[in-house]
């Protein structure tokens, strides 16, 4: 086990949420600062969460975040199968090992049993443990059985006494009393592996070196270690990482609506902007970079700088980063990122895309504002007459009727119609009215747009719809403002 190798082993249970998506960053990002292989495996033993198209969701995330992996199921690789539920005679043959060398026995209890042992530990005020009852029974005897094909789970012996421990990279020493540990089922009755018993076994024959995993994991490790010990394996080295919180208390949760990865990116966020935010959600270079290409976090990542605490997902904190990773695009990439946008919300054919890309980008934070941030183009949309009042443009409804009758009159003259023949005839009017800059642009602004927020200035927005539109709406805004 020199060559260190991790994985990442998602269970195809629904979409990629954050915290899973930074467990496979970190995995990805240890491998390959050491020079490893990062291993994919499909966990799917639980059948009954199975949702279909997950695993595609799996290898399609990871293709676009470009965490590539070494080995796994859709690539190969000499440790396979890389999907458990295709493992299943695997793990019946060292299920039959471990019951040999006595570190687990076949149970026989029925449902009932169980139930009634729980309602027991409930009234008590106990938390659930199986109480042994099949340990009892001579192992010649349960093992016969269990090759006849009567119904039976396999689970796990644990010592009555003494302290399992272990060391992990973030944490520190864990050390847990094995009478606290329940003696938890490894194989269900449908011979299909639990967790608890597939994780440990996949992860010695795949040679993983580090495991990386979610900080709920910690009180279930020394479980794996007793497995570990029965069959004379050698430990990985343990990496938890404490959970990624919406707020103070509270996990960030699919069930509850939080978004996922694919909830981010359909909204236009950068793939780019998504790693390099969560690659700090609990970890830092120590140096008070924030910014970081995934090429620079495999040069610089390092399991020092992982954080106990937990991470607070800030979802406004994602969104300025990604308004920065916009703009460090050029302007060539932005506009075509931005077309599938305009093609949704833009029917008319004479608007310079181009020069509204221009407009844009030094605007937009997320690509899925880019339609409310266009939506006047093809049609002025209602909005209140009040937005013509602007204290600090020193604009009410009085003079700006009168500024917009002005500007008509010196834009209809205009025999070339271009942004640097509109500002020189409204600066000329400015000039000639005495007035500032605000009380002629403000009123242009809003009567072409209808809108206090706009991609651009007045001069921008007249050059874009052109002469025609431009005019069209600023004579039937002053024809709607009436007697004022």
């Amino acid at each position: 086990m020199s060559q260190i190798r991790t994985r990442f082993a998602p269970s195809p249970t629904g979409y990629m949420h954050i915290g899973n998506l930074r467990t496979a960053l970190y995995t990805y990002l240890i491998a390959r600062k050491n020079k490893g292989k990062f291993i994919l495996r499909i966990e799917d033993t639980d059948q009954e969460r199975y949702v279909e198209g997950a695993t595609d969701v799996i290898y399609n995330t990871l293709k676009l975040v470009g965490l590539e992996h070494d080995e796994g199921p859709d690539v190969g690789g000499e440790y396979g199968p890389y999907i458990q539920s295709e493992r299943k005679d695997i793990y019946d043959y060292y299920a039959s090992r471990l019951i040999e060398v006595k570190g687990a026995y076949p149970c026989f209890c029925t449902k009932d049993r169980l139930d009634t042992l729980r309602e027991q530990c409930l009234k008590a005020g106990d938390q659930f443990k199986y109480d042994g009852f099949c340990k009892n029974i001579p192992m010649e005897e349960a093992i016969a059985r269990r090759k006849e094909g009567e119904a039976c789970v396999v689970r796990q012996i644990i010592p009555e006494s003494g302290i399992t421990s272990f060391d992990d990279v973030v944490f520190g020493i864990i050390s847990v009393e094995n009478s606290t540990l329940d003696e938890g089922v490894l194989v269900k009755s449908d011979g299909m592996p639990t967790y608890n018993f597939a994780n440990v076994v996949d992860d010695h024959l795949m040679c993983i070196t580090h495991v990386v995993r979610g900080s709920e994991y910690l009180s279930s490790t020394p479980k794996y270690n007793l497995l570990y010990k029965a069959f004379g394996w050698q430990l990985p080295t343990y990496i938890h990482l404490p959970p990624v919180m919406k707020e103070a208390g509270k996990k960030l949760s699919k069930r509850e609506g939080d978004a996922s990865f694919e909830d981010f990116y359909s909204k236009g966020y950068l793939t780019e902007a998504i790693v390099n935010y969560i690659a700090l959600l609990g970890w830092s270079s120590g140096t008070g970079q924030e910014f970081f290409t995934l090429d620079e976090l495999k040069a610089v990542f390092s399991t020092d700088g992982l954080n106990k605490a937990p991470a607070i997902f800030d979802v406004n904190k994602l969104r300025w980063m990604n308004g920065e990773y916009i703009r460090k695009r050029t302007l060539e990439q932005f506009h075509e990122i931005a077309l599938p946008y305009y093609a949704k919300s833009i029917t008319r054919q004479d608007i310079d895309l181009f020069s509204l890309s221009k407009l844009l980008q030094p605007r937009v934070e997320v690509l899925c504002d880019i339609p409310e941030n266009i939506d006047f183009i093809d049609k002025l949309p209602e909005y209140d007459i009040s937005l013509f009042v602007n204290k600090k443009m020193k604009t009410d409804l009085q003079n700006s009727k009168t500024s917009l009758e002005e500007a008509f009159r010196v834009l209809n003259e205009l025999e070339v119609w271009s942004e640097h023949s509109i500002h020189d005839a409204l600066f000329k009017l400015i000039e000639k009215l005495g007035v500032k800059n605000g009380q002629i642009l403000w009123p242009i602004r809003i009567a072409v747009s209808g809108k206090q927020a706009t991609p651009g200035g007045a001069i921008e927005l007249l050059t874009l719809l052109g002469k025609k539109e431009s005019l069209h709406r600023i004579s039937g805004t002053v024809l709607s403002m009436g007697q004022i």
